[in-house]
């Protein structure tokens, strides 16, 4: 999951964004690109932006607070731990980092100045949680990086570009102090090769149409696209040589019916259609599928493919897809 950098030369990223349209699974992705990158003894820090609780959830722990909490560990001995961003806490910690104003802060907050502060400057809240992603990517300790890697689970598409490109935010809010001075150190990271954008999507005329809008708009902001990832792909269920004559819809009961009546199977030609029917629906949303993935490929940026998980979601299902991305990962480093 490499992006190039303004000389060409490739470089591994840091800081992994990870967005998608809503119900694309982006949160599911975020977590298996975390275990993916802790693999082998890495530190690895798995943001949340959003307040929805989505990491606890999937990791099945307590609701996060605004504390980095462990809360898997990979193989090798690596870590991944999680960090739930609270935007009025990052805001004392802000007014407390910039301007000594700790106690003031806490007197804001039973005011609920804090609420009022970011609902006046909508952009405000944006470069706080930014800005605390930037503190943990460059957050060093005895002369290293204390992460290996940041993943953050970010907002959707639609609003991505808008998240991300803090200096447009921030352009109403100060031309010059500490919040100005912070924003413009977030964006270098955000613009450097340190940085990739994946993208999550479904081989749906919706979701591939937003990826598609939305690496434009990365693109034209100057912000590192990196690798798009098809989630919940399913595998064909009939062999390559029936799939066309499937979806063509020159696939009837009758053509079912010895094989079925061979097996002993009852029902006869009542369920030999109901079955040729429902291979001809699959052929056809197989076909369409397909048709998608051109118009993914044609976007010319590395794509892996994660399968459909069926049953719930859990800890052994994020690893089953997290040993997916390390194999693109290492593809990625190896191209």
């Amino acid at each position: 999951m490499s992006v190039a950098s303004p000389t060409g030369e490739p470089s591994a990223p840091r800081l992994h964004v990870v967005t998608g349209k809503g119900g694309t699974g982006k949160t599911t992705v975020a977590a298996a690109l975390a275990l993916a990158l802790a693999a082998d003894g890495g530190h690895v820090l798995l943001v949340e932006t959003e307040g929805r609780q989505g990491i606890a959830q999937l990791f099945d722990t307590p609701p996060l607070p605004y504390e980095e909490r462990r809360v898997a560990v990979a193989r090798g001995g690596g870590e991944v731990k999680a960090l739930a961003i609270d935007v009025e806490a990052a805001f004392l910690e802000y007014l407390d980092m910039f301007y000594n104003l700790k106690r003031a802060g806490r007197a804001l907050r039973k005011m609920g100045a804090v609420d009022f502060a970011t609902a006046i400057a909508p952009g405000l809240r944006d470069v706080l949680l930014t800005g605390k992603i930037k503190e943990a990517v460059t957050r060093r300790a005895g002369g290293r990086p204390v992460y290996d890697a940041v993943v953050v689970d970010a907002p959707p598409t639609g609003r991505i570009t808008r998240f991300l490109n803090v200096t447009n935010e921030v352009a109403g809010l100060a031309r010059s102090g500490p919040i100005k001075s912070q924003s413009d150190g977030v964006m270098a990271v955000l613009r450097s090769p340190r940085t990739a954008v994946h993208l999550v999507t479904l081989l749906e005329d919706m979701p591939v149409q937003e990826t598609a809008d939305a690496i434009a708009e990365l693109t034209a902001a100057g912000l590192p696209v990196g690798s798009v990832i098809v989630n919940m792909a399913t595998e064909p269920l009939l062999p390559a040589a029936s799939l066309g004559r499937a979806a063509e819809g020159r696939l009837t009961g009758r053509d079912l019916l010895p094989a079925l009546t061979s097996a002993g199977v009852p029902g006869g030609l009542e369920l030999a259609d109901a079955l040729a029917a429902e291979a001809v629906e699959h052929a056809r949303r197989w076909s369409s599928q397909d048709a998608l993935r051109e118009q993914v490929a044609a976007l010319h940026r590395p794509t892996v493919e994660l399968p459909l998980t069926v049953g719930p979601m859990d800890v052994g299902c994020l690893f089953d897809l997290s040993e997916r991305l390390e194999t693109h990962l290492r593809d990625e480093v190896a191209a």
